[in-house]
C-alpha cells in the first residue's frame, strides 16, 4: 500500500533543503528492507503447509489460525500504532517494532507446537504493526514533495513484491532447510535494519497528536479474531453449531461496540464520518477486497501445486513467481502509474480490480489442464493489483485530513492485513466444505484424506473433490473482486462529480 500526506512539523525539525534529507534515499533502502521482511511473512508459510501438517500435526484449522495470527493482530494494531508513532516518535517506535518482530522471529522457528508457532506469529504482529505505520510517516519526512511520489511508488513496489514474493523465499528455503529458517532468516535482517534505523533515520513526532486508542485496539482486534474464527470453524463443526453462531455473535456485538467507542471519544483511532466520505467508503471497499483475491488466491493455489500437482517447495514458489514479477516490473518502471493517471483514479481502480478478477477466474476454470492457464491468471492479477493497489491507496489517503496523515497509513495498512487475513479464511472455509462434502473419507486435511484411501482411485477421487473445492472458492473469490471494483469505482466517480460540483 502507499503512504500518506505531509505530516505535522515534527518536534525535531528534519532538513527542508531543495534534495531534502541528505540520506533520504539510503533510508529509503533500510525502511524498504524492513517493510520487505514483514510483507514476506503475511505469505511466505503457506509453502510451509504441507511440511507444517506432517513434522506438527497441523490440521486446516491450525494452519489457517498460524497465518491468520499474524495478520489480525497487526491488522488490530495498525491504527493505535500510528497514532502512538505520531505522538511519542516515530524512530522510536520503529525501533520498537524491529526488536519486537525479530524475536518474534526466533521463537517461531524454535517453536515445536503448533501453539507456540501461533503465539510467536501474533507477536511477531506486534512488532509488524509499528514497522508498517512508522516507515510510511518517516518517509514522508525525509523527502521534498517532488520527490515523495517517485519514493511512495518505490515502498508501493516492494510492499507488492514481498507479499507477492512470500511463496518463493519460502519454497528456496524449504529446499535447503528445515520450516524453522523461513523465520530465524529474519533475525539477522531486523538487526541490520535496527542498527541502521538507530544511526541513519532521524527522529521526528506530532506533540499534538492524538493519545493511543487501547480499549479501540483490543476491540477491532477481538472482533475480528472472533469474525475468522466462526468463517474457519464452520466447515468443520458446522455453519449452525452453537461453537460457530456464538463466536459469530461476539464478532458481530464486539464490532458493534468499537464503532459505537469510536464515534463517542475525542481520540478515535478511526473517525467513523470518515465513512459518510464516499471516496473513503469506495477507496477502503476495494482495497480490502484486491488483498482478500490475492491473499485467499496464494493460500489456495499453493496447496494445489503441491499436494495435487506434487511440485516440490521451491518449485512451487518458482511458479508462483509471475505474479509478483508483473508487480514489481510495472511499479518500478513507472508504468503502472502511467496508466492510473491517464485512466484517472475511479477507472484505474474498477478496471484494475476486474483484470484481477478475470486472473483468478482463469486460474479457477484453467488450472486442472495445465501451468498456461495458471500462468495467463497470475500475469492477470499481478497487472490488475499492480494499477488499482497505488491507486487505492492514493484515494484512501486523499480522504484523510492531513493532520491524521500517521492514523492514516494505519488504516492503510489495516485494509491491507484485514483483506488477507479474510481472503485466507473465507476461500479457505469454502474449499474445506466443499472438499468435505466430496471425499470419500473422514479426515480434516487432504494429506490426512489421502493417507486413509485403500485405493488409487479413492486417492484419485480425493485430489479431484479438492480441484473442486479450489475451482469454487477461487470463482467466489474472483466475483468478490470485481464486484468491489464496480463499487469502488462507482462510489469514487461519485466522490469525484460531488467535488467538481
Amino acid at each position: 500500500m502507499t503512504t500518506s500526506p505531509q505530516e505535522q512539523a515534527p518536534a525535531q525539525p528534519q532538513p527542508e533543503a531543495p534534495g531534502g534529507h541528505p540520506q533520504r534515499w539510503l533510508i529509503l533502502g533500510v525502511l524498504c528492507l524492513a517493510v520487505l521482511t514483514v510483507v514476506l511473512d503475511n505469505t511466505v508459510l503457506n509453502v510451509a503447509i504441507p511440511s507444517l501438517t506432517r513434522e506438527l500435526g497441523a490440521a486446516t484449522s491450525d494452519i489457517q489460525w498460524m497465518i491468520n495470527a499474524y495478520s489480525l493482530v497487526q491488522s488490530g494494531l495498525l491504527l493505535t500504532a500510528g497514532s502512538a508513532a505520531d505522538r511519542y516518535g516515530r524512530k522510536k517506535m520503529l525501533a520498537a517494532g524491529l526488536a519486537l518482530f525479530g524475536v518474534g522471529s526466533l521463537v517461531a522457528g524454535l517453536a515445536d507446537s503448533t501453539g507456540q508457532l501461533i503465539a510467536a506469529r501474533a507477536g511477531m504482529g506486534v512488532g509488524g504493526a509499528l514497522l508498517m505505520t512508522t516507515v510510511l510517516a518517516v518517509a514522508i519526512q525525509i523527502f521534498t514533495p517532488q520527490e515523495q511520489p517517485k519514493a511512495i511508488g518505490i515502498w508501493a513496489a516492494v510492499n507488492s513484491l514481498g507479499f507477492a514474493a512470500g511463496p518463493l523465499l519460502g519454497g528456496f528455503m524449504l529446499n535447503h532447510f528445515w520450516w524453522g529458517a523461513i523465520f530465524l532468516i529474519n533475525i539477522p535482517v531486523a538487526v541490520l535494519a535496527l542498527i541502521a534505523v538507530v544511526v541513519l533515520v532521524p527522529e521526528s513526532k506530532n506533540p499534538q497528536g492524538d493519545r493511543p486508542d487501547l480499549l479501540g485496539a483490543v476491540l477491532s482486534t477481538i472482533g475480528m479474531a472472533a469474525l475468522v474464527y466462526a468463517i474457519i470453524s464452520g466447515p468443520e463443526h458446522g455453519w449452525t453449531s452453537g461453537r460457530v453462531l456464538l463466536t459469530a455473535a461476539v464478532a458481530v456485538v464486539v464490532l458493534a461496540a468499537f464503532a459505537y467507542w469510536e464515534s463517542r471519544i475525542p481520540y478515535p483511532m478511526i473517525d467513523m464520518h470518515f465513512f459518510r466520505n464516499r471516496r473513503f467508503t469506495g477507496a477502503v471497499s476495494g482495497g480490502v477486497l484486491i488483498t482478500f483475491g490475492m491473499g485467499g488466491s496464494l493460500f489456495l493455489l499453493t496447496q494445489h501445486m503441491q499436494f495435487v500437482l506434487g511440485y516440490e517447495p521451491l518449485e512451487a514458489g518458482l511458479r508462483t513467481a509471475p505474479l509478483a514479477l508483473m508487480i514489481v516490473a510495472l511499479n518500478f518502471t513507472g508504468v503502472a502509474a502511467k496508466w492510473a493517471a491517464r485512466l484517472g483514479t475511479p477507472l484505474a481502480i474498477g478496471l484494475g480490480m476486474a483484470v484481477m478478477a478475470g486472473g483468478l477466474a482463469a486460474i479457477a476454470t484453467m488450472a486442472s489442464g495445465g501451468y498456461a492457464g495458471t500462468l495467463l491468471g497470475l500475469v492477470l492479477i499481478g497487472t490488475g493489483a499492480a494499477v488499482a493497489s497505488p491507486a487505492m491507496s492514493h484515494a484512501i489517503m486523499s480522504a484523510i485530513p492531513p493532520e491524521k496523515a500517521g492514523v492514516g497509513g494505519g488504516i492503510n495498512g489495516t485494509v491491507a492485513e484485514f483483506g488477507t487475513g479474510l481472503g485466507v479464511a473465507v476461500l479457505g472455509a469454502l474449499l474445506n466444505s466443499r472438499f468435505a462434502a466430496l471425499i470419500p473419507v473422514a479426515a480434516t486435511s487432504l494429506p490426512a484424506a489421502l493417507a486413509a484411501a485403500g485405493s488409487a482411485e479413492e486417492k484419485a477421487g480425493i485430489t479431484d473433490a479438492f480441484s473442486s473445492g479450489l475451482e469454487t472458492s477461487l470463482l467466489v473469490g474472483a466475483l468478490a473482486v470485481l464486484l468491489g471494483g464496480l463499487v469502488a469505482g462507482a462510489l469514487l466517480r461519485r466522490a469525484e462529480r460531488g467535488d467538481s460540483a
